[in-house]
């Protein structure tokens, strides 16, 4: 059984383009959606993404939604804390 972890300078999650997330409303408040779309650039990565480095500028105070963690994936997704591996293992694919 795999293990998901996040790997240094990947920064695939930070691909914010609303187009590729239709069902944003679904599961983000109001609130955390208009964060969401202020972070989107024009090319659809967020803008905290430093793009030599491939790391986030405010990683340490960035949003929930950009955390992968139980609690958050429990409150957006509705997914088990059993469940989160696999879960985040499919959408890093």
């Amino acid at each position: 059984m795999s293990t998901w972890r996040c790997v240094k300078q990947c920064g695939a999650c930070c691909n914010l383009d609303p187009s590729d997330r239709p069902d944003l409303e679904e599961y983000l408040p109001p609130e955390q959606l208009a964060i969401y779309l202020s972070m989107v650039g024009e090319d659809g990565w967020c803008v905290n993404l430093d793009r030599d480095t491939q790391s986030c500028n405010i990683y340490e105070d960035r949003p929930s939604f950009c955390r992968v963690q139980e609690d958050t994936f429990v409150a957006m997704f509705g997914i088990e804390p059993e469940d989160l591996n696999d879960f985040a293992i499919a959408c890093c694919r």
